[in-house]
């Protein structure tokens, strides 16, 4: 299961190591699309990376921070500094490809 970011937990959680955040909203047809991809490389990649969403109408902050204007955005985030970023749907073999980039 995807892990769920929110504004007080993602600074904490972003410091060390790759982290993958889709940034979506329920109402947003695309980020449905992207959601199962996510869902599935949270499992793929446990104990690697963590694979995780934001609602960005439920956490306002993290979202302002990074300047997310169009959803789905994913960002991939690696030590704490934005390293990658998406905008619209992805396949999951490309966003996998991301990740692995970020891991070597």
């Amino acid at each position: 299961m995807a892990f769920e970011f929110t504004d007080d937990n993602f600074a904490t959680t972003t410091e060390k190591g790759v982290h993958v955040v889709d940034f979506w909203a329920e109402w947003c047809g695309p980020c449905r699309l992207v959601g199962p991809v996510v869902e599935e490389l949270a499992t793929e990649y446990e104990g690697k990376a963590t694979v995780g969403k934001v609602n960005v109408d439920h956490q306002p902050n993290v979202s302002m921070k990074y300047g997310i204007r169009s959803i789905p955005t994913i960002l991939i985030i690696k030590d704490g500094e934005v390293v990658d970023q998406h905008v619209g749907t992805i396949t999951k073999a490309a966003l996998a490809s991301k990740i692995d980039k970020q891991l070597q």
